[in-house]
């Protein structure tokens, strides 16, 4: 799963390398967390940016919040799953981001953080989906997910699953409605090792609250001590 997140970049990075307008200030994101309001660029507006809650409602499940739990799906099931069958084919979207954190496991109980970047640290984009629905007050909320795939060899040793991170020259392609589901699933797959790098962050990253800079410091994992949970 992929669960957090960073966006350390500004507006203008952000615009200019996606080449779309974003209305509104955006400040940088060190630790983002599912049901924040993130930026993301859909098949519906591919030049401008929308801000979508992390977290999918199923398009059967109408007037239900915004479920933690539900914040990725997994791309080789993508295209079949009547849940997401329709976002798949219908709403597809870009999440950018410039990397994302993973746990490794050490013993029982202690799980030390790690985060995950492009070789040059540089902006990328995940493979995403998105829904719309109506919530109890009568309001419609649009929410996203973020797709999976196997692990690549830099991430296997950390997790079991990675994001989709997309080639630059498919992100049109994505978006595109007339692209074809063969030429679709055939983007969903681990993104090169060679191309990126990870190394172990502060355990600040534990915490949803802290969303500074600080939480991308490096560390050396014999550096870190007691016990980190994913959520804190």
């Amino acid at each position: 799963m992929c669960g957090r997140y960073s966006l350390n970049k500004s507006k203008i990075e952000l615009e200019e390398r996606f080449q779309a307008e974003m209305l509104g200030d955006f400040k940088p994101r060190f630790n983002i967390a599912p049901t924040q309001l993130l930026p993301v660029l859909t098949s519906d507006s591919p030049k401008g940016f929308s801000f979508f809650y992390w977290g999918i409602t199923p398009d059967f499940a109408k007037n239900k919040p915004v479920s933690q739990k539900l914040i990725n799906a997994r791309s080789e099931t993508i295209n079949q799953k009547i849940s997401f069958k329709s976002s798949f084919e219908k709403r597809r979207c870009l999440i950018p981001a410039d990397g994302f954190f993973e746990w490794k496991k050490i013993g029982k109980k202690t799980k030390t953080p790690y985060r995950f970047t492009l070789a040059d640290e540089s902006l990328f984009s995940f493979a995403g989906i998105w829904e719309e629905y109506e919530n109890d007050k009568g309001e419609l909320n649009h929410t996203f997910l973020i797709l999976t795939t196997e692990p690549n060899g830099l991430v296997k040793d950390i997790h079991d699953r990675m994001p989709v991170i997309l080639k630059k020259e498919d992100e049109k392609k994505w978006l595109d409605s007339y692209s074809s589901e063969k030429d679709l699933l055939e983007m969903l797959l681990p993104y090169q090792s060679s191309e990126m790098i990870n190394y172990s962050v502060s355990p600040l990253v534990n915490s949803v609250s802290n969303d500074t800079a600080s939480v991308l410091r490096k560390t050396s994992p014999m550096d870190q001590f007691g016990n980190y949970t994913l959520f804190g």
